[in-house]
């Protein structure tokens, strides 16, 4: 993979801060007058916006954005009142928007433009030479060919930035926030994937609620579905509108979507303007899985069965437009593997070292792609679109995640001659899409399958982890010591913003090509 050459590019240009600062200025002060207006003619929608807005705490009506497991779903009742509730509320909140703002309609927050939309990255960085980097190509019609391979390109350095800031997201996880931990450099967030043949599309949000209206959006999996799933809340909370009054005059607004969240079981947010909900569940392997004695295997060993779906998925995918699902790094953990009620492999645990293992981890991961697989294409009652996340490269170097392994000091995506083949990432994304491919073979109902290749492109983004600023801690240790040993760090996740938007960007494009031909177009 080449990147493009910089010689005769025209850097982007970014209009100086003050005229920006003057423009958000302007706008803000015919915001205020027009909301002014409003609430003179109208006093029941200011009591509205009122209610929406300040009715939310932010300290508990979010996920919990914690790295520990939450509660798994353990009881059929309780997932049957959850998949329940999904289908009422969809009928209770479609009824609050009788009375609420649509924000995809009308200018809800007519106040200041929020701080990401005046984005610090707009200006180009000390000692950074723009004549060298590649811009952005600009894709006029704002959409990739339907028919473009997206997972085959290049990264290439887009100085706009980030479509929200760190602190313009109120659900974005401490351990993320890697510019809030201190992380002293910012072009990670400026790099944007490039296919060969096509644009891949910024992502847009009013055309992704508009696309997913009145559905259901489902991340399952691990921790890297969290990760996506709160870059998606992230950019939906936040992106930039111009609304036209009637009287033909145009107005500057921030149009911020507030999501309700819903559940205890699993955890849901939901957007009313269009009536989407976003849902996440948790399962590390996407299998069963139990902790209680097997045969020779003690209580406290998890015991996963390679054959068998984790029930805690399956009571819910009838409700489910869309799936996207994320699983793998799980399988480097301890666990014992049971296929046809026989105890055939184990990840650090087996009885006896002289016993031959018939599953290694590797094959066990990719039994259970075609397991959690087999099981949607063939639900009788499920017709929606999955989309399996393809293997997230890790950058540990020198190391694993636990002996001393290392990400630190990479500030920009990595060029071909900088990459390292790794042997277990390829082994894990040929297991994966063999697994995909089988599953595709068995398909009986009418659901679809796609495959986001997202593990050679993602290769390149060393760059982009946490690394050792994975907490607020002034006094945390960011550099090696003495002894050449590196600091504690994350080079597993993905800093939010940064690199993991473009799962989403790429996830919009899947949705597009397959909804967009089947209701009303987008204009």
């Amino acid at each position: 993979m080449n990147f493009a050459s910089h010689k005769g590019d025209s850097p982007i240009v970014a209009y100086p801060r003050t005229l920006s600062l003057i423009v958000a200025s302007a706008c803000g002060l015919v915001v205020v007058l027009a909301l002014a207006s409003l609430l003179l003619v109208s006093p029941p929608v200011g009591s509205t916006i009122r209610v929406y807005f300040y009715g939310i705490d932010h300290s508990s009506n979010f996920d919990s954005l914690s790295w520990g497991k939450p509660t798994l779903h353990d009881s059929r009742n309780d997932a049957n009142e959850e998949r329940t509730n999904i289908v009422a509320q969809r009928g209770e909140e479609a009824s609050e928007n009788s009375t609420l703002f649509n924000v995809t309609k009308d200018v809800e927050d007519l106040g200041t433009i929020p701080p990401g939309l005046v984005n610090s990255s707009d200006v180009m960085q000390p000692g950074l030479d723009a004549s060298s980097l590649s811009p952005a190509p600009i894709n006029q019609s704002g959409s990739a060919d339907s028919g473009c391979d997206l997972y085959h390109g290049k990264w290439v350095y887009d100085s706009s930035g980030s479509l929200y800031t760190n602190n313009s997201c109120p659900v974005l996880p401490q351990e993320h926030n890697c510019q809030g931990n201190g992380r002293p450099d910012k072009d990670y967030e400026n790099w944007r994937w490039k296919p060969a043949e096509c644009d891949l599309p910024r992502f847009d949000a009013k055309k992704f609620l508009e696309l997913m209206r009145g559905m259901t959006l489902a991340f399952i999996g691990d921790s890297l579905a969290r990760n996506q799933m709160q870059s998606l809340l992230c950019i939906l909370w936040q992106a930039s509108i111009v609304h036209t009054l009637s009287d033909g005059v145009t107005i500057c607004a921030s149009f911020v979507e507030v999501p309700k969240k819903r559940g205890k079981k699993m955890h849901r947010y939901f957007f009313r303007s269009t009536s989407t909900m976003i849902v996440r569940i948790w399962s590390e392997r996407l299998l069963h899985q139990t902790s209680k004695p097997f045969d020779i295997v003690p209580e406290g060993v998890v015991k996963v069965y390679l054959d068998a779906p984790d029930e805690g998925i399956m009571e819910f995918i009838p409700s489910f437009d869309v799936i996207v699902l994320s699983s793998s790094h799980w399988f480097t953990k301890q666990s014992v593997y049971i296929l046809n009620n026989e105890i055939v492999g184990g990840q650090l645990w087996w009885p006896d070292k002289s016993l031959p293992v018939k599953v290694n981890s590797v094959d066990a991961f990719g039994i259970s792609v075609e397991t959690i697989l087999h099981a949607l294409v063939t639900h009788p009652n499920y017709t929606g679109l999955t989309i399996v996340r393809s293997y997230s490269p890790d950058h540990y170097e020198g190391g694993a995640w636990n002996t001393g392994g290392s990400c630190t000091g990479k500030v920009k995506p990595a060029s071909d001659g900088e990459i390292v083949e790794n042997g277990y990432t390829n082994i894990m994304h040929e297991k994966q899409v063999m697994g995909f491919n089988r599953a595709v073979r068995k398909r009986t109902n009418r659901s679809k399958l796609k495959l986001m290749d997202i593990t050679e492109a993602f290769g390149y983004r060393h760059d982009g982890h946490p690394g050792p600023y994975r907490n607020p801690d002034p006094n945390k240790k960011t550099k090696r010591g003495p002894d050449g040993k590196p600091p504690p760090q994350d080079c597993l996740h993905w800093c939010t913003p940064g690199p993991v938007d473009t799962w989403n960007e790429l996830m919009l494009e899947i949705i597009r090509r397959e909804f967009e031909g089947s209701r009303s177009p987008y204009p």
